[in-house]
């Protein structure tokens, strides 16, 4: 799990941001890293780009080694409204739990390439190093019984390229999968291939190549469609078998000029010139008076299309472990609805996994309750706020103070109490109409 991430000069961040997901307030026992954290501010005040960042750190661990070729730099975006920004090094550091065992993991990249690559353990409470990097030198640790594969990799590792992508390639092949000297390098790795990352409402969502398999997962998918009120009382995934064009197998130059091979090319045309494949697709159950009747996913709305594709995600990560990294998720939700989904996340008995979901969202009722219970606790809260010189800040509620209870968060926050909301000017709209000048057709004083 999460335990806490830092970046600096990426986007709109010049200086360096930390998320920290530690328990503020022990209330029950939340464990070492809360499983909610909603970021709120005003447009273009940086929360897209707070998750964006995180998104690049998993896109870099994961694909550095295929997609950057060495010679061509680095596609990073470095904050730009200032020219030491551009030349400067983008640091990323996740603080991560896994296995119970603490990781620190982070790197530096330029223009040009990694500058400095790293990653710490704490199996006994005390820092080990597992290795560090700085430029195309490496450092390892006392305790690796794997030194020799280490620096085999390291020697063909790019400087454009991170050291765990690298290995994660060539280590599967070359260890054995229960050796320890490589351990943290594959936990820290499988935790960003279980990351998923989600910009924008995608329709259909991702059921064509992830329907849940687990049980667990199914019902969990049914329990959100059913609790959004869209009328699903069910999903059932149906087979169909599609018959598609072959291409012919012989020419009639391939037979020959003996009697009867012409027959025998028009059989075998006829035999193999097409051939059948099963396709699996989703069908949704709706109640009618006369019972259920099953709609294909284009005949339901694109508001029930994006639900799709966010509940199958986060069924998948309730069910299997992992971060959920959601952007606007009002877009797609109704606020009861995504409280809802932030209360499975909590819940230890829907998220046995402790499972995370980091959001942004400009809905202010996500800040006060729904029958009395707080929908995010005080610790789950960040906002954004952008100075006058375009650099983004990101910091939590509780650098206020909030109290436990009798605080209207929602409330507040709308008044301006929390900051992290947009300074809207009437004169400048009005100013803005008055000038616009008369419109085509439209009849004037």
């Amino acid at each position: 799990m999460l335990l806490s991430f830092r970046f600096a000069n990426h986007r709109s961040f010049r200086d360096e941001q930390q998320l920290n997901l530690t328990p503020a307030y022990r209330d029950g026992d939340p464990g070492p890293a809360v499983r909610v954290a909603g970021i709120f501010g005003a447009n273009a005040s940086g929360k897209s780009n707070c998750l964006d960042a995180l998104a690049f750190m998993r896109r870099f661990v994961i694909f550095s080694d295929r997609e950057v070729e060495p010679g061509l730099g680095v596609a990073r975006e470095p904050y730009r409204m200032t020219a030491e920004s551009l030349d400067a090094p983008s640091h990323y550091v996740v603080d991560l739990s896994l296995n119970g065992v603490r990781h620190t993991y982070g790197f530096a990249l330029d223009n040009d390439g990694v500058v400095n690559e790293w990653l710490y353990h704490y199996p006994l409470k005390r820092r080990r190093r597992v290795f560090e990097r700085n430029g195309d030198t490496f450092a390892w640790g006392e305790d690796s019984n794997q030194r020799v594969l280490l620096e085999r990799i390291a020697e063909v590792t790019a400087s454009t390229a991170l050291f765990v992508s690298t290995i994660a390639r060539f280590d599967h092949r070359q260890a054995a999968p229960d050796e320890p000297g490589s351990e943290p390098l594959r936990a820290v790795y499988r935790w960003f291939q279980r990351m998923s990352t989600r910009s924008q409402p995608q329709v259909g969502g991702s059921y064509r190549s992830g329907w849940p398999q687990s049980d667990a997962s199914r019902r969990t998918l049914v329990e959100l469609l059913r609790a959004a009120d869209v009328g699903i009382v069910d999903v059932v995934e149906v087979t169909s078998t599609v018959t598609e064009e072959q291409p012919t197998l012989f020419r009639p130059s391939d037979l020959g000029p003996e009697p009867g091979n012409e027959r025998r090319m028009l059989r075998n045309e006829r035999a193999h010139g097409r051939a059948s494949r099963e396709r699996k697709r989703l069908k949704f159950a709706h109640q009618g008076p006369a019972g259920e009747v099953q709609f294909e996913l284009d005949e339901e709305s694109t508001g029930t299309q994006h639900l799709l594709g966010l509940a199958i995600e986060a069924a998948d990560v309730l069910s299997q472990g992992g971060t959920m990294c959601v952007d606007e998720i009002d877009a797609s939700l109704h606020p009861l609805l995504t409280a809802k989904l932030i209360g499975l996340f909590q819940s230890t008995a829907s998220n046995p996994r402790h499972s995370q979901l980091i959001f942004t969202s400009h809905d202010a009722a996500l800040l006060g309750t729904i029958d009395t219970e707080e929908i995010l606790h005080r610790d789950e809260i960040w906002f954004t706020e952008k100075a006058a010189d375009g650099a983004s800040t990101l910091y939590p509620l509780t650098d206020f103070k909030p109290r436990k209870e009798g605080e209207n968060r929602q409330r507040r926050y709308l008044n301006g109490n929390y900051g992290a909301i947009p300074d809207l000017s009437t004169y400048l709209f009005e100013q803005a109409l008055a000038a616009r000048g008369p419109v085509d057709g439209e009849a004037t004083d």
